[in-house]
């Protein structure tokens, strides 16, 4: 028997889940989104986690909105590839960093060193 749901994609899933989201930091989530995804166009999208998530053969990374007083990523590492950018990544996880938003002030200014280091953190990936 065929069932009738529609599978979505992980962009339209995307698009689903913020538009239901409610959350004081929802447009911060929806730059910061647009400014990883511009970054490289092998990145893909969809939700885990209970959040929006990037991936490109393997997870990559996901918004943590549980966070209270800014918008958080958790970005992962694999294979000992680590990246270091001062002052956007938090943390000593052997695996992972975290970067925090706290204002749509603060993403522009740093969208340059955001870009910049998804664009290296990809190539890492390949």
């Amino acid at each position: 028997m065929k069932s009738n749901r529609t599978t979505l994609s992980g962009q339209e899933e995307v698009n689903l889940y913020l538009s239901n989201l409610q959350h004081p930091f929802k447009a911060e989530v929806e730059l910061l989104r647009s400014i990883i995804l511009s970054a490289d166009d092998r990145l893909k999208q969809r939700i885990k986690w209970n959040a929006p998530s990037f991936y490109f053969n393997k997870d990559l990374g996901a918004f943590n909105l549980r966070a209270k007083g800014y918008v958080q990523i958790i970005f992962v590492f694999y294979d000992g590839n680590m990246i270091e950018s001062e002052g956007l990544l938090l943390g000593n996880w052997r695996d992972r960093r975290e970067a925090r938003f706290y204002s749509l002030e603060d993403i522009q200014n740093k969208t340059m060193q955001l870009t910049a280091f998804v664009q290296e953190w990809m190539k890492t990936i390949d």
